[in-house]
């Protein structure tokens, strides 16, 4: 069109635009319109419709649950009129159903957010245990505390048992130690750890916990929490959380083993990991800590620290749980100092236990060695003993106790079988062990003298010479002579 404009023949102009027919140039020409002008958007089907006359209450259903899937309700239809539909027209009713939720479905639109340099950090726990880590071959549950700062992206975090305010404060002050410096606010969704529900009041109102303010106090920061069910406010560490995943996953790829040889192995490859994809943040982090006021709080210690007495049954309550101690502890007041992964007990200033940390609430963890010795004074109480399955530290343990009381009475069996469990708190449990295997394989009577002495049987196990070590004073006497120029 162009071309006829400037006076060239239709050859001419058909030649200049590529194209090979005079007619389609001359057809355009009369049309005075280009192609891209003569089409027209399709406004009928070109096929039968295979819905129609059931689609009216496909739609019903839908106004009344949204949440409705294709599949289901193609599932309905099959059942409502058997032999009408065909598997394969699953897929058209699945475009059908999309085309009708939007246009009909309202959606809440994401609010993109405007961050501003070193005003807050986002925290948020996310499990890991999806990646199949496992330490020393046993399978490895853990939780990431992850703080990110959502102007810089930049991230770190800690590996914790589960998302509870010691596991909180622990990730808190190795984030704000790795930053020496600290933002305006700390952000949170709404778990147990900095949050409880407000008794009495309508809805689902969460206020802060006493003790999560003040951990944020200690360091200078000020409460921040996102709507309940609204995650997307918490966006950036959320979304960090997916890719932070996506990056320890391809770096154990590389590794070639998902195995580590302690915990403390597996903290260094995700603090490396992490240290990488801070690397082309750094930049914008500058910005933030150029505005962020300097840490002056002194680092908190890794655990919390209560007090509890021992009751009468040798058990301490601790968070819920129920650990058992040494029995003559009883009646005592002693000092709890909570880790991460453990608790260490202590007696005047004296570390009498350290146990592994329970996960939960209302569980216990009952160790033999603390009670055999009541049990052995009271025998009778043995068989109702309610930690009674804590007794049995292997299930070779209750293989025999089974044995003995096929062949005694209930109180003898219980009376052997408890001075066979005496016998492995004073030993080694392994030993003891062995020991039942192999009695157990033989068909002749035994009790714990034989156990006894398959244990005897063992070869003693050598304890090295140590040399005393001899200090000669007279080495510092020359040291002395040697710097000053004068006899010592």
């Amino acid at each position: 069109m162009k071309e006829r404009t400037q006076g060239r023949s239709q050859e001419q102009a058909a030649v200049k635009a590529n194209i090979k027919s005079r007619k389609t140039v001359a057809k355009y020409e009369r049309l005075g319109q280009v192609p891209s002008e003569l089409n027209q958007s399709r406004r009928y089907r070109t096929r039968p419709d295979p819905f129609a006359e059931d689609w009216p209450a496909i739609e019903q259903k839908l106004r009344l649950a949204p949440e409705l899937e294709a599949k289901t309700l193609f599932e309905w239809l099959t059942e409502e009129k058997p032999g009408q539909y065909q598997a394969g027209q699953l897929r058209t009713l699945q475009r059908r159903v999309a085309d009708w939720r939007a246009l009909n479905q309202d959606k809440v639109a994401v609010l993109e957010q405007v961050h501003y340099p070193g005003e807050v950090l986002q925290t948020d726990g996310t499990w890991l245990s999806e990646l199949g880590v496992t330490i020393n071959g046993q399978s490895f549950k853990h939780v990431l505390i992850h703080c990110v700062l959502p102007y810089s992206n930049w991230e770190w975090g800690v590996i914790a048992q589960s998302e509870s305010l010691l596991a909180l404060q622990d990730g808190l002050n190795q984030t704000l130690l790795k930053l020496g410096r600290v933002p305006q606010y700390h952000q949170t969704d709404n778990s147990s750890a900095a949050t409880y529900h407000v008794a009495g009041q309508a809805g689902h109102e969460r206020a802060y916990n006493e003790n999560y303010l003040a951990l944020l106090t200690h360091f200078g920061l000020k409460p921040r929490k996102i709507g309940i069910g609204q995650p997307e406010q918490n966006g950036d560490v959320e979304s960090s959380n997916g890719g932070l995943k996506q990056a320890l996953n391809q770096h154990l790829l590389l590794r070639g083993s998902r195995d580590f040889d302690s915990l403390a192995d597996y903290e260094a490859f995700i603090k490396q990991v992490m240290n990488r994809r801070n690397q082309p943040r750094s930049a914008r982090l500058a910005e933030e800590l150029a505005v962020m006021k300097p840490l002056t709080a002194r680092p908190l210690p890794p655990y919390q620290q209560v007090r509890v007495k021992v009751n009468r049954y040798g058990l301490i309550r601790v968070q819920a749980n129920q650990y058992s101690v040494p029995t003559h502890l009883i009646g005592q007041q002693v000092t709890v100092r909570l880790y991460q992964w453990h608790l260490e007990v202590y007696y005047r200033q004296m570390q009498v236990e350290r146990l592994a940390r329970l996960v939960g609430n209302n569980k216990h963890a009952i160790h033999y060695r603390h009670v055999v010795e009541s049990l052995l004074r009271k025998p009778g109480g043995f068989r109702q003993y309610r930690y009674r399955e804590a007794m049995f530290p292997q299930l070779v343990f209750r293989q025999a106790w089974d044995q003995l009381n096929h062949w005694h009475s209930p109180r003898k069996a219980d009376q052997i079988y408890l001075r066979i469990l005496r016998l492995a708190a004073r030993t080694l449990e392994c030993e003891v062990a062995d020991a039942l295997h192999t009695l157990l394989a033989q068909t002749d009577l035994w009790d714990e003298t034989e156990v006894e002495r398959l244990i005897g049987a063992q070869p003693p196990i050598s304890v090295p010479q140590l040399t005393p070590l001899v200090i000669d004073l007279q080495a510092y006497d020359r040291l002395l002579e040697e710097v000053t120029g004068e006899p010592a």
